[in-house]
Formats: C-alpha cells, structure tokens, sequence
C-alpha cells in the first residue's frame, strides 16, 4: 500500500508533524535503546547560559552538534548525548542585580544573601524553555529530561573533588599577584576570560617631567595609564641602553634614551635652532639609583610610613625603544612589570586606588573612577609645569566581557592554579587532538599554550562554587575539602551531607584547626564559572562518587564543536582540567566553527540592527532549509554570511528537487 506524498513544498509544517512524531514516541531515546550494547561514541555538549536567548549562530552550533551524532548513529554506534546547563557567574548576577534595582556588591549585601542566591537560582532558569523549543525546532537530539546543571550540588561536589586533588599536587595556592580585575563587578578575570574583551580605543597618554633631585635638570618619563602617576615609586630605564642629557629647545634639561630624541624632542626645534644640544651620554646602569622628586607629596609620605625608599631609578631589561622616551615610570600596584621591579628594588607599596577603580583621599581626585581621573591628571600636571606632552595613542585595551567596565590591571590576593607547571602536559595532550581546521590547534590554541599563565581561579562574588578551602584564623593553617562526607567528618556536622553548596550556607560551617585549635572557616571567594563548564566530563557524572564506569566509558569525547571564540574558554578549560586530573586529553576530535555574519560580512548585532531572530528565520524557511544552508554554504570553520535569499536559493534548488523526486 502507498502513501500518497503531498507536492506542496510546505516544509515547515511538514517538519512540525515529524517533531510530534518524535516527541510523542520518544524517537530520540529510542534511537540511544537500539544501540545498547554497540561501540559506544561519546559527545560532549557545550554547556548554554539559560539565562540568555539563543540566536541565529546558535543554530549553526547545534546542527553541527547534531549531525555527527546522527551519522555515528547510522554507522551503528551508541551515541550518548547529556544535555547541560550552564548556570553559575557573574551574568546571572548582574541580571539579578538589574531586576532588583542594586548597584555592586555593598547593596547586595544589603539585600542579603540568602534571597539573592536564591533569585539568582530562579533567573538562571528564565528561557529553559525557549532553549528546549530552540532545539526541538532545529532538530538537535539530546537528553534535556536528565541534563547536567553546574549549580546542582553533586556537580559542585565533583568539582570540590577535583579542586582536592589539585590542591594536593601542590598546584593550588594563593598568591599577592596583579591582576586583570573588574572594578564595576569586584572580582579578578583570568587570562583567558580577559582575551575576549578587547577594543580598540583612543586615549591620552603622559610624557612627564620628574625634577632630579639637586640639579635644574628632569627626567622624561612615558606612560600610557595617567592615573597610576598619583601612586608613582620610582622610574625605570633600560640598563644596557644609551641615554642623553640635553639641553631642549623649550628651556629645559632633560634625560633620555638617545635613540628616541628626534622622536620626542624634535618638534621643537626651529628654523635658527636645533630641538636640543646633547651635553652627556650615559649606559641605562649609569642612572641607577638616581634620585628625583616625587610628582605627589602622599607617595613620599606613604614611602616613609613603610620605611623604604621610593623616587630614584631603577633598572630593568623590559623597558624598550619601541616608543616613549625609554624612561617608564613605576606603580607596582598596576602592573606586572611594574610589581616585578618594585620586588627586585624593594619598592614601597602605594596603591592609591580603591576596589572600586576609585581614586583614594590620598590624591587630590578622590571618588572619581581612573579613566574619569586620567583628565584631571593631566591638567593638574599640565598648571604645575610638569607635563612634557599628552600625545594620543590607539590601542587594543581589555574590558569586562559581562559588564562591558574597563579592567585595570591591579595588585590583589588572589588564588591560582599553577598551570605554568603542567605546560609540557598541556602541549603533549594538545597534539593528540584533532583540530578542525588544523591551524587553530597549532596557531591559536598551540600559541596560548606556549605562552601559558597560571589559572586565576578564585572570584570576589556570590553565585557560583564556593572555593573549598577553610583557614585558621589564629596560625593561618589552610586545608581544602573534597567531598561532603569530608565536611562531615571534619565539622562534626550531620548536615554537611545534605546542606546546600552554596553561599552563605556552606559559609556557616567552621571546623577545629589540627595545628594550634584554632577555628578555621571557609575561605569568601567563589571560583571562576570557566571551572564549571571544564568540570563537565567528570562532573555530569558525579564522579567519583558514582558512575565510574560510566564515566570512564564516556572519557575522552570523541567529539566536541563550538564556535571559534570558546578556544579561550569552553576548549581550554577542559583541556586544562583534564591535563590537571588525567593527564590526557579530554576530546578526539573538535570542530571549531566560524562566527555568522549578516550579508555583507558584518557581525550581526542588536544594536547595528542587523540581528536575525533565529524563530523567525526558522518560521519562515523551516530548520531544514537552515540546516542544509549551514551544511553547504562554506567550510563550518569559515565565517557563515547568512541572509534569507541565500537559505531560500538552497531550498529550492536541493530540497524542492529532492521532495519532487
């Protein structure tokens, strides 16, 4: 008997009855049934935010998640496919913060905890539901009825476990350390997180005039953060360099590298007179030691406080030619060089700068935030003679991904995870990858690698995996947590096996110090959500609490894809977690796809107005006209120019001749 097929090319609804069809026969699970017992091929999905609506790239992610899956499956593999949520950070928080009408972390305080935990939980949840339409709409299989949640406590549980065993390979240790930090939200990024907010801007830098000490002469000193110049110990120049003294055509003695007077003085000089007459050469060590005065009387007088000596020059291969003056000026509270130097020089530690990116009552700009104080600074300088130049300059400068603040490069506590010591591994698991294309492996991914940077794990925040490491507060003795049986046994708490692992609750429980007696209490911080989602392959399973085989069936993956822009992130942290706890690699294979473009190469976005609502799109064309777009148009690694006429070319001249046949 034949079933008479329609001719109309309607596929959308065509494709709705085939969506019922599976649903309400459970195909899907099904389709996982028939395969018991067969080679088992494992898929690891890259966990969404809930909390964030998808769009039209998000369907190129899932097709192509969902289309190796389904071949394996034909070729006669079990493919299992956990779906997951990813539902810690600072997003939700932010989010939540908006809904409730509070600004930073004080009012939230003021709030509480305990509700605003719980307000975070509820928003994480928001488009559940438009995510599982999304999916069901674009044909991606996976088990959302049984999906892995970072905030459930079992999955924090494995993460204490792997943070545990971390911490016992000596790996995990808390470090005085300059920091790429978000004033706006009051936490620390790590490397990777600051790698995917950069811009390009343009701002003012300084070229400062510091009076030598006992003599009518100055030295030019350059620096591209005029805000840090309140908290100013000392300068730096190269010690292997050439440098000048000269009498400048606009009155003034200067010292400088030689190599960049033209560059510098040039502008000066007039049609009956050069820019300036060099009277002594000196070697960058020449200078060393050298005294000058300081720009602000409160850096000399915190100097004092600390009993150290500030203001002179110093030495330091960093310093280059490139531009400036070859004169750099010193904050080891702003910088990594800068922190180096001031620990080699024994420095003073001035940081005229609040958590808040503030500037302090010590400086006459109190209150204002550093880039709104980078102005006033300069005009401040400019009255008191001491600004050379303010010379405008382009550049790449990192902002907070989720608030859109710019970072400031700051002295904090902070914890890490000492990837640095794990860097062979890192590489040597790395080239057991199969990267598609190749290049991201060896370039991108291959270059982050051989430049690696220890793990700032820890976060000054609220919602996310408590850090599970308790201190003394009497002697300082430290000891993390790996598992609530652990809690138990050290608290004396029965509830430790049923507490929810969050904050403020897990906060409440205090054990007895094996060193002095004293109490030891949790550490505050958070960890960075980046842990969460590298947990998953461990994690989704409980292990190692359960589900060892399981487990250990399903690792590594051997496959995983999403877009380019998760190297840094989502690739990285499950590599570095697998390398950390397994030492191999924690996937096969990885397709690494393009972003999605408007029509005319553009990055689509809301506010450009050139967005596309991945609903209407599906409505209109129906997801498998997209699919086919997506599977055709280019190589999946190569961005994807999508707009309408090209998904309607592709579904007239495959899909109508396919149906018609």
């Amino acid at each position: 008997m034949y079933k008479k097929v329609p001719t109309s090319l309607n596929f959308v609804d065509r494709e709705k009855e085939t969506v019922k069809f599976w649903n309400d026969h459970d195909i899907f699970k099904k389709s996982i049934e028939l395969r018991e017992g067969d080679p088992v091929y494992t898929f690891y999905d890259g966990p969404p935010t809930a909390n964030g609506k998808p769009h039209i790239g998000h369907v190129l992610t899932r097709v192509i998640k969902d289309m190796i899956p389904r071949y394996k499956t034909m070729k006669g593999c079990m493919v299992p496919r956990k779906a997951g949520w990813d539902t810690h950070g600072l997003p939700v928080e932010l989010e939540v913060e908006k809904a409730l009408g509070l600004d930073g972390k004080e009012q939230i305080e003021e709030y509480g905890l305990d509700p605003f935990i719980s307000k975070c939980k509820e928003s994480v949840w928001k488009y559940k539901g438009m995510w599982e339409d999304f999916s069901g709409t674009v044909g991606f299989w996976a088990d959302m009825d049984d999906p892995y949640v970072t905030y459930h406590d079992d999955f924090i549980e494995s993460e204490w476990w792997a943070l545990k065993t971390i911490w016992d390979k000596g790996l995990l240790y808390k470090g005085f350390k300059i920091v790429p930090y978000c004033p706006r939200c009051g936490t620390p990024l790590s490397s990777h997180e600051v790698a995917q907010g950069y811009k390009q801007v343009k701002e003012r830098s300084a070229v400062v005039r510091f009076k030598v000490v006992g003599e009518d002469a100055y030295f030019l000193a350059w620096t591209t953060t005029p805000w840090t110049l309140p908290s100013n110990t000392a300068l730096c120049v190269n010690p292997d360099d050439t440098y000048c003294k000269v009498k400048a055509a606009d009155g003034y003695t200067y010292y400088m590298a030689e190599e960049l007077l033209e560059t510098v003085l040039g502008k000066l000089a007039k049609e009956d007179s050069p820019a300036y007459e060099i009277l002594e050469t000196f070697k960058g060590t020449d200078l060393e030691y050298k005294e000058y005065e300081p720009l602000f009387a409160a850096t000399g007088e915190a100097a004092a406080k600390q009993h150290k000596k500030a203001h002179y020059v110093t030495c330091d291969g960093y310093v280059t030619m490139s531009d400036g003056t070859g004169i750099v000026h010193i904050a080891p509270a702003f910088g990594e060089d800068d922190s180096r130097v001031g620990r080699d020089y024994d420095l003073p530690f001035i940081q005229f700068v609040n958590t808040k990116g503030e500037m302090t009552e010590e400086t006459p700009f109190a209150g204002l935030f550093v880039k709104d104080a980078d102005p006033k600074i300069l005009v401040d300088l400019s009255e008191r003679g001491l600004l050379f130049d303010a010379p405008k300059f382009e550049h790449d400068y990192p902002f907070c991904w989720r608030c859109d603040t710019p970072l400031i490069y700051y002295a904090r506590e902070s914890w890490f995870i000492k990837m640095t010591a794990v860097k062979d591994d890192l590489i040597r698991n790395n080239n057991t990858i199969n990267w598609i294309p190749k290049t991201i492996g060896t370039g991108r991914f291959g270059d982050w690698l051989e430049n690696i940077q220890d793990w700032g794990i820890s976060r000054n925040r609220y919602w996310g995996t408590p850090l599970n490491v308790w201190v003394c507060d009497g002697c300082g003795h430290m000891d993390a947590i790996g598992s609530r049986e652990e809690l138990k046994e050290k608290t004396g708490r029965e509830d430790a096996l049923t507490v929810e692992l969050h904050r403020p609750y897990i906060d409440e429980f205090t054990m007895t110090c094996p060193e002095c007696g004293g109490t030891m209490h949790r550490v505050p911080e958070v960890i960075d959500c980046w842990f969460d989602s590298g947990a998953m392959p461990f994690a989704q399973h409980h292990y190692p609490f359960e589900n060892k085989d399981k487990f250990e069936q399903q690792f590594p993956a051997q496959f995983i894809s999403e877009a380019v822009d998760q190297t840094r992130g989502w690739f990285y942290s499950l590599l570095a977690e697998s390398t950390l706890l397994f030492n191999k690699a924690p996937f096969e294979n990885v397709i690494v796809l393009g972003h999605v473009q408007d029509e005319n190469g553009q990055k689509m976005s809301k506010s450009k107005g050139n967005a596309v609502d991945p609903f209407d799109a599906l409505a209109r064309h129906g997801a498998d006209a997209i699919r086919w777009y997506f599977y055709s148009n280019s190589a999946p690694w190569l961005p994807n120019r999508f707009h309408a006429d090209a998904v309607t070319e592709g579904q007239r001249k495959f899909m109508g001749t396919l149906w018609n046949t």
